[in-house]
């Protein structure tokens, strides 16, 4: 019977997936936190390691480079299972030995059991050296290290559900289990946000967003586990933002605070929409207007983060003529385009038949942030701040990407 060390730390989702190695015949024990898991490598002496990045006491690459420090365990498959969103991570992962990593938010149990056993089945000691984009799980593959950002998903559909080959009786009781969890798990996130923006207390503060990003995070992987896979994949971002702000609390502003509340509603809505099944929709079409090379860069940059494509524009006349002979599914306008305001050039685009309902993201400078009536009145669907974090343009982003294409809640 071939062993596998599980290092999770979340309870439920560790359990999920022990208890579905152990129906395909794996012996498996788990660790909550790296530092144990690493203990646990000389006394159970796995044939593979499972292990997410984000752990207590050790990080996961943490525990890669101390692995592969020592000679023994130098070609020791390891499979980092965690938020592809969390980019730099996952990067490191890479470059101190991982030999596969797989994104949660795209991946069930039985994606993750056929990685196993194909990685037991070629086993290759050069994996640390040179990391591979892992091909059998498709679109959860996360990209190697020197490979262009979107070289993993460049050919396949944004968010497109695949059919699954798994064990329908397991993972339909893991999705009965996440609808009946998810609701009380939503409600206090939502509290949770709630004690956050209420309290002056600094160090109060930081124990909520805390437990608002580890709330997340479970509701991300336990979505990722139970098939969800639009609700894990705007929890993973989500999560990714919120480990950011955790890390630098200054960088919390009106604009960030408005984001993270937004997406926590939309994810409400989500959930009820993807209990109805889920649905498919292409790689979206977003343009991105600002006469600031470095600004567009920016915002181009942060979406690439979460592997959406945007095609930037400086000049607001050519936007103009783009936009009335082609379909945008998002686009980010600046305030200030020099020749024509922004709010200007969204007054007209609402004029086209094509971009009536289109969402509209101002991204102005934090001092103009509170004129939002002007730009509610010229059409436009939220605003982000400058200058912004990477996540939260990319969070924002998916938020109206995924609200745009949500199905509208079934009448009973």
């Amino acid at each position: 019977m071939r062993k596998v060390l599980l290092v999770e730390d979340d309870a439920i989702i560790a359990n999920i997936y022990s208890n579905k190695l152990r129906i395909e015949s794996f012996e498996v024990q788990i660790a909550r936190d790296g530092q144990v898991g690493l203990e646990m490598v000389d006394s159970f002496s796995p044939d593979l390691i499972v292990l997410d990045l984000m752990l207590p006491k050790m990080t996961g690459v943490e525990v890669i480079k101390a692995l592969r420090a020592r000679p023994e365990y130098k070609s020791l498959p390891i499979i980092v299972f965690s938020n592809s969103y969390l980019s730099s991570l996952v990067q490191e992962a890479w470059k101190a030995g991982a030999t596969k990593c797989l994104s949660k938010a795209d991946s069930t149990p039985k994606n993750l059991i056929d990685l196993i056993r194909n990685v037991l089945a070629n086993p290759n000691p050069a994996a640390a050296a040179s990391p591979t984009v892992s091909s059998s799980a498709s679109s959860g593959s996360m990209t190697s290290p020197g490979a262009p950002a979107l070289e993993s998903t460049a050919d396949e559909s944004f968010l497109v559900t695949k059919p699954v080959e798994a064990d329908a009786g397991f993972q339909a009781g893991v999705r009965k289990n996440f609808a009946e969890t998810a609701p009380a798990a939503l409600a206090y996130i939502r509290q949770t946000l709630m004690a956050y923006s209420k309290t002056e207390d600094q160090t109060d503060k930081l124990t909520h967003l805390n437990e608002l990003y580890r709330k997340v995070h479970s509701l991300a992987e336990s979505a990722g586990v139970a098939g969800m896979k639009q609700v894990s994949i705007m929890g993973s971002a989500l999560e990714a933002l919120l480990k950011e702000v955790c890390e630098k609390p200054k960088t919390i502003n009106p604009s960030v605070l408005r984001t993270i509340a937004s997406a926590i509603d939309f994810l409400g809505q989500l959930f009820t929409a993807s209990m109805s099944g889920e649905w498919e929709f292409e790689q979206p079409h977003i343009l991105v207007l600002d006469d600031e090379i470095i600004s567009r860069r920016a915002v181009i940059y942060a979406l690439e983060k979460i592997k959406l494509r945007g095609l930037s524009v400086a000049d607001p006349n050519i936007a103009l003529t783009l936009l009335q002979d082609n379909k945008f599914d998002l686009i980010f306008l600046d305030v200030d385009l020099g020749s024509m305001s922004g709010f200007d050039v969204c007054t007209l685009l609402r004029t086209f038949p094509n971009h009536a309902k289109t969402p509209v993201i101002f991204v102005t400078g934090a001092s103009d942030f509170a004129s939002r009536a002007k730009s509610t009145l010229s059409g436009g669907t939220d605003l982000i701040a400058k200058p912004f974090l990477f996540m939260e343009l990319a969070v924002k982003a998916l938020t109206h990407i995924l609200k745009k294409k949500t199905p509208p809640p079934q009448m009973g």
